[in-house]
C-alpha cells in the first residue's frame, strides 16, 4: 500500500491505531464474552450510597477520607434511590464496583456483567500511581457460586491475556464487599526474563450478602463472585511500561509504538 503524505507539506502521515488501554480492554471484553458475560457501564460522577454504602463500606472507613476520595461541592444530597434510600454525596466515583450495584438493580437474575471505567483517586501522581486510571470489575450472579467458578473465570481471563502458561493462586485476604475474600497472584514469564515470577493483581471473593440486598437479589436464593483490577497496571505488565504517566501523556512517539 502507497503511503498517506499530506496535500500541504507532501510529508508522510502516519497511520493511527489503538491505544494500549484500549487494546486491552478489547482483549477482556472479548475473553469474558466467551463466557457470557455483557459490558456495563457506570458514571464518573456517582452517589455516595453506590460508591460506599450499598458495597458494605462503614461510614468511618478511612476510603472515604478527602485524601482518597473527590468530594464534589454544591451537588444535592436528598436525592433517593429506588428503594427509596438516601443517595449521599457526590463524587467522582473511586471504583467500578458502584456500577456492579447499578446493574443488579437493573437486570434480572441470572446475571454476568464486567465494569471497565475510569476511577478517581486523590493521591500523588508518580511512576506507578495516577489520581485516575481505569478498572475492571466482572460480577457473576447465580445459583451455587463457589470459588472454584472463581478461579475458573480467572484463569480463563488470564490465561487469554498473558498465555496459556499463565498460572493463578488464591490468599486469604478481607474486602467489606466479598465474604470470603482473597487476592491473586498471578504467574507468568515477562519476555527476555529467564523465569516466571508470581505477581499481584487481583482483589477478589464472593460477593457480600449484604450487596446483594443493596442490588434487589435475595442472598438466601442466589450467590455471586465479583473481582476487580487496575487495567493500567495489567498493560504496563504485558508491554514493559515502567512508568503509568506515559499513559495518559499524549505523546505520539509513545503511542506509535504500540
Amino acid at each position: 500500500m502507497n503511503p498517506i503524505k499530506s496535500a500541504v507539506t507532501g510529508n508522510e502521515i502516519k497511520a493511527g491505531h489503538l491505544h494500549p488501554i484500549t487494546q486491552t480492554i478489547r482483549e477482556i471484553y472479548s475473553a469474558l464474552y466467551e463466557l457470557g458475560f455483557e459490558v456495563a457501564l457506570g458514571p464518573e460522577l456517582e452517589y455516595e450510597y453506590y460508591n460506599f454504602d450499598a458495597l458494605n463500606i462503614p461510614k468511618d472507613h478511612p476510603a472515604r477520607d478527602m485524601q482518597d476520595t473527590f468530594w464534589v461541592k454544591g451537588m444535592s444530597a436528598s436525592d433517593r434511590g429506588p428503594q427509596g434510600q438516601e443517595l449521599g454525596r457526590r463524587l467522582l466515583t473511586t471504583q467500578t464496583s458502584a456500577g456492579q450495584v447499578r446493574y443488579m438493580e437493573t437486570h434480572s437474575t441470572p446475571l454476568r456483567t464486567v465494569v471497565i471505567g475510569k476511577v478517581f483517586r486523590n493521591e500523588a501522581t508518580d511512576a506507578t500511581h495516577e489520581a485516575q486510571f481505569y478498572q475492571v470489575e466482572p460480577l457473576y450472579v447465580d445459583k451455587k457460586v463457589s470459588l472454584a467458578h472463581l478461579k475458573g473465570v480467572l484463569e480463563h481471563l488470564f490465561k487469554k491475556l498473558f498465555g496459556d502458561k499463565a498460572e493463578i493462586r488464591f490468599r486469604p485476604s478481607f474486602f467489606p464487599f466479598t465474604e470470603p475474600s482473597v487476592e491473586v497472584d498471578v504467574k507468568w514469564q515477562k519476555p527476555g526474563e529467564s523465569e516466571p515470577r508470581w505477581l499481584e493483581v487481583v482483589g477478589a471473593g464472593l460477593v457480600h450478602p449484604s450487596v446483594l440486598k443493596a442490588g434487589g437479589i435475595d442472598p438466601d436464593l442466589w450467590q455471586g463472585l465479583a473481582f476487580a483490577f487496575g487495567l493500567d497496571r495489567i498493560v504496563m505488565l504485558k508491554h514493559g511500561i515502567d512508568d503509568i504517566r506515559l499513559l495518559y501523556g499524549g505523546d505520539l512517539r509513545f503511542i506509535h509504538q504500540f
